[in-house]
């Protein structure tokens, strides 16, 4: 049996362990959406929690990644519709 890599975030990166594209990617956004199911508030903060550590690491490697960006790639998409 083949064990799938998890869809991580790579620090100070902020890029996929699995797929090597910015973190969260789709297949971790539907792993976070099916998790976090009965409780979109928890994700919302877990989310913002990891965006602010991103945006501290990614400040430090100059990576000019505007932080509207970063709240629409970390958050954004989780908020509920």
């Amino acid at each position: 049996m083949t064990r799938r890599p998890e869809h991580l975030p790579s620090r100070p990166t902020w890029r996929c362990t699995a797929c090597g594209i910015a973190w969260p990617c789709s297949p971790a956004k539907l792993r976070l959406l099916a998790e976090y199911r009965q409780d979109r508030t928890a994700l919302l903060v877990y989310l913002a929690t990891l965006q602010a550590e991103a945006a501290g690491q990614l400040a430090g490697l100059d990576s000019g990644t505007p932080s509207d960006r970063l709240a629409e790639r970390f958050t954004g998409w989780a908020r509920p519709r």
